[in-house]
């Protein structure tokens, strides 16, 4: 037993083996972590772009537009919910906007069909404007009804209005390729909502990492203590609402020209942005691909029961049940848990190890770039490991 005055060394407290990984040791996996991200998006892209030529039918690439058409719907919409907490039923008005702001363009204004699309998803961005400054002055269940009041009187305006839009007759939208044969057609818009499905998920991506994001987030988690730390709620969900909006109204345009059939029954329904909410909530609004998986699991099922089950009324059901299974087992969406998953099958880590006396003068020095003097340490103190952030002095 060492006695007081004696100089000694407190004990370690971790073996190499057992310590936790330094600092650098932490940049390494994350860099690893980042390379299989990027592995994963290569892999999903490759997959994506060559569907079409592993297709068996033109109808299975049919369906895959379809699928695509909702990803970048339920894409868009992520934009409001993901960042901002508002589930707004209303986005497959703002679709239904766009495909008949695109279709009306083309047939009453003579313009090119692509130059159509962009104009009507310029207008609805700017008729967003309004509708966001009365929307989005109420939360929680009054936005819903909002949002659902917003498709109904879309609904009865496009419905009277047959002189214009035709109506119940529905509207006859020019093909933008005519010479193009059915399957050659698909192939084209196929890659057309591959296009534009990337620029939405490159959009959200950098919202997502900018300072405008944060506030985004910030008035997700608490609106009001964001608003009293100086955050202008209102402008930004605005400005987030007019950018959802134009993506929104740019897959409505290009399902339009694709479909060639407008029907103000099927444009503005209800349906739709329900099923836009649930692609999101089950792959995880709070992800980059979480719509994208959603809209692939929701969109590939629908089509199944479609074809399975006819005119019936199954997929709705089928839809409820897996909507329920998402809210029961896998609320925060389905990366989410996976993610979650993974990281139980990891080694336990902690960000904060044990330190001792000596260590902790080793690493003093080190900084002041100075040689550790050798000090006579109080034997109680000495072996009594100081606790704190490694890589911290």
């Amino acid at each position: 037993m060492p006695s007081a005055s004696e100089p000694t060394t407190a004990p370690a407290t971790t073996s190499p083996a057992t310590a936790p990984p330094t600092g650098a040791a932490t940049t390494g996996r994350r860099s690893v972590d980042r390379v299989v991200k990027a592995v994963a998006v290569l892999l999903l892209a490759a997959a994506v772009l060559s569907f079409p030529s592993l297709a068996p039918n033109p109808y299975i690439l049919s369906a895959g537009v379809v699928v695509l058409n909702f990803a970048v719907l339920s894409t868009s919409w992520n934009f409001v919910g993901g960042f901002t907490g508002y589930i707004s039923l209303g986005h497959g008005a703002l679709a239904g906007l766009g495909g008949y702001g695109t279709a009306l363009l083309v047939t009453k204004a003579g313009l090119p069909s692509f130059v159509a699309l962009v104009v009507a998803a310029l207008l609805v961005a700017a008729l967003a404007v309004p509708i966001g400054f009365a929307a989005l002055r109420v939360r929680g269940a009054s936005f819903v009804i909002v949002s659902i009041a917003l498709v109904l009187i879309l609904l009865l305006v496009f419905q009277s209005w047959a002189s214009l839009t035709g109506g119940s007759r529905g509207l006859v939208v020019p093909r933008p390729f005519p010479d193009l044969l059915r399957p050659e057609h698909h192939r084209v818009f196929y890659y057309l909502f591959a296009g534009l499905l990337a620029l939405a998920l490159l959009a959200w991506w950098s919202i997502d990492r900018s300072r405008f994001g944060l506030g985004l987030k910030a008035i997700r988690e608490d609106e009001d203590k964001a608003e009293a730390l100086g955050t202008p709620t209102f402008a930004y969900k605005l400005v987030v609402f007019v950018v959802s909006a134009a993506f929104t109204a740019l897959g409505g345009g290009l399902y339009a020209l694709w479909f060639g059939d407008l029907d103000p029954v099927f444009q503005f329904s209800i349906l739709t942005g329900s099923y836009l909410v649930l692609m999101a909530l089950l792959g995880g609004v709070r992800n980059l691909f979480g719509p994208l998986v959603g809209a692939l699991i929701v969109g590939i099922g629908l089509e199944y029961f479609k074809v399975e089950f006819g005119d019936t009324q199954l997929h709705l059901v089928a839809t409820g049940l897996l909507l329920a299974l998402v809210v029961l087992f896998m609320p925060d969406g389905v990366l989410p848990a996976i993610g979650s998953l993974l990281g139980r099958l990891r080694p336990a880590q902690s960000s904060i190890r044990e330190v001792t006396a000596a260590e902790l003068r080793e690493q003093r020095a080190a900084a002041a770039g100075v040689p550790a003097a050798r000090e006579p340490v109080d034997a109680a103190a000495g072996s009594r490991p100081e606790s704190t952030r490694e890589g911290t002095a």
